[in-house]
């Protein structure tokens, strides 16, 4: 089927040694305690739902951290997951044909990776207006088929990936308030600790209206890897995190944008 593969498809589990945890760091430190709750979160899991048994350890650990190792709430978050991704692709991905009309909008590129080896999507705001023919759903189709894409370039031993959300030429058509929400919402609730961090850049005044509208929904987490550019400083700011031949050539680098379906 044509598509993207499924993101955390059932793989070999790992569970992690006591050794290895304490040198494991996320944004909240070390997490000594992680094997052990790895485990506690696995047994309730599969209690709920015997299918939790084929995703990995690096899976389960992800919606643990998201949930600063509260095993009862990543659980729950776990188990929403799961309910959804059998709901909403039930086939284990998106097709192409799925998503025709967001396509059609030329907005979202992948093309190389950060000095962490995380990969980058470059999104054009201006170019995205409300789909009258997919609507909503098609909309949130396309945010699940550009993200399965990003994660599957994931390397071994990383986790996460980069966005740049560029602005040019965004105004008022543009505004699509439940179309942000709604990928926002998939974003947090479905791939949790994936968003390494998303650099917005060319940002026009008037989207600082819309963007206080937005604000309110992102959680905390999500808001220390927001980096607002400066015209100015784009491409020095970018190479703070990533090598200049990895860089688009809109930004000053060496790499032309591939679209992401075909990436």
């Amino acid at each position: 089927m044509e598509g993207t593969t499924m993101v955390d498809q059932p793989r070999e589990r790992k569970i992690y040694t006591e050794t290895e945890s304490v040198s494991m760091q996320n944004d909240n430190g070390s997490f000594q305690d992680e094997p052990r709750k790895i485990l506690q979160m696995r047994a309730l899991l599969e209690k709920h739902d015997p299918t939790s048994k084929e995703y990995d350890d690096l899976t389960i650990r992800r919606f643990l951290r998201a949930r600063d190792l509260d095993i009862d709430k990543a659980c729950a978050m776990f188990l929403k997951y799961v309910k959804w991704r059998k709901t909403f692709a039930p086939e284990g991905s998106i097709c192409v044909s799925e998503v025709q009309n967001e396509i059609a909008q030329n907005k979202m590129f992948m093309q190389g990776s950060d000095k962490n080896g995380r990969p980058i999507t470059v999104v054009f705001g201006g170019r995205h207006f409300c789909n009258k023919k997919g609507g909503l759903e098609e909309f949130k189709r396309f945010v699940v088929f550009g993200l399965d894409k990003l994660c599957s370039r994931i390397p071994q031993g990383q986790e996460k990936f980069v966005v740049i959300g560029d602005l040019q030429g965004w105004g008022y058509t543009c505004t699509d308030i439940r179309g942000y929400l709604a990928a926002l919402s998939i974003l947090q609730d479905y791939y949790p600790e994936r968003l390494g961090k998303l650099f917005i850049v060319h940002v026009p005044y008037v989207f600082m209206t819309v963007w206080k509208m937005v604000y309110p929904f992102i959680d905390e987490k999500t808001k220390k890897k927001i980096v607002f550019v400066e015209n100015k400083q784009l491409k020095s700011t970018l190479m703070k995190d990533i090598d200049e031949n990895q860089i688009p050539e809109i930004y000053g680098g060496n790499l032309k944008l591939v679209p992401i379906q075909d990436s």
